[in-house]
């Protein structure tokens, strides 16, 4: 082979190998480059509910009331009060056990050594949902008690006085039906700007015991239905107040998310529906 046709073939090599080593930079360059721009989704903790939880049982703590309790277990009141025997004015106190199972209902049970405040659910409550989260446990608040059962007069099929929008501002999260994903809509807006309530009522909750929802209010309206209304920087009614259909009940705030807005859920007993099917048309 003459020299030049051996000079030839070694500069064919080399640079078939210079190519060889540039496509794996590339390749490595873009792995990189793919990696640096994925981001991870933030995950709503009120869009983690569960199904309505049918075993265990939960002890009573202050600041719980029967209407949290079966907001947060996914349970109608209604039917949660008559699986422990609770009677009006739906009384319930720290230390008392509610059943979530098909255990004896005779008379309201109380556990021994009520004196601490501490939480304690015994026999942990589990849901029907196989992707449902753990039951959460909710921060030590002002005792209070459940309204008197009466003090909203009971509608069949409707809240008292309509609906409304609760605030306004951009619809920036849908319902949805499936187990895992949001259970109302979300409202963006500005940092303190009025939370309405969006139907005649009486307040059946006013905390920040249910994690996930922030400072939140629920709004009973009938036998049938409540309303909740979360994530408030501060909020303008108590437990047992009487609101009226457009009434200021808090600010929207950013409390328990990751930023400014309401987080609106309408349940037909005890059951999550979709608010836009009962909202005027904007």
């Amino acid at each position: 082979m003459s020299l030049t046709a051996t000079l030839c073939q070694r500069n064919w090599i080399t640079g078939l190998g210079h190519v060889v080593m540039a496509i794996a930079v590339c390749s490595l360059l873009a792995a990189c480059s793919s990696t640096s721009r994925s981001t991870t989704t933030v995950v709503d903790r009120n869009a983690q509910q569960r199904s309505a939880v049918t075993s265990g049982q939960y002890l009573v703590r202050r600041g719980d009331t029967l209407y949290s309790i079966a907001f947060r277990y996914g349970w109608d009141w209604k039917a949660l009060a008559a699986r422990n025997n609770i009677s009006a004015p739906y009384t319930i106190r720290p230390g008392q056990i509610i059943r979530f199972d098909g255990g004896s209902t005779s008379a309201p049970s109380v556990a021994k050594n009520t004196t601490s405040v501490a939480p304690v659910v015994v026999n942990k409550p589990t849901s029907t949902s196989a992707t449902a989260s753990k039951p959460t446990t909710p921060t030590v608040t002002t005792p209070s008690q459940p309204p008197v059962s009466g003090g909203t007069p009971a509608v069949a099929g409707g809240a008292p006085g309509g609906w409304i929008w609760p605030t306004n501002g951009t619809l920036i999260g849908r319902f949805a039906s499936n187990g895992s994903l949001n259970k109302g809509i979300d409202i963006g807006g500005q940092l303190g700007q009025p939370v309405l309530a969006a139907s005649n009522g009486t307040v059946v909750y006013a905390g920040s015991g249910l994690r996930g929802y922030g400072e939140l209010v629920i709004i009973k309206h009938s036998d049938t239905y409540v309303s909740a209304y979360g994530h408030n920087r501060r909020l303008l009614v108590r437990e047992g107040q009487q609101v009226k259909v457009g009434q200021n009940i808090a600010e929207m705030g950013s409390t328990g998310t990751d930023r400014v807005k309401l987080h609106f859920e309408i349940r037909r007993q005890g059951k999550p529906v979709d608010p836009l099917q009962y909202l005027p048309s904007r």
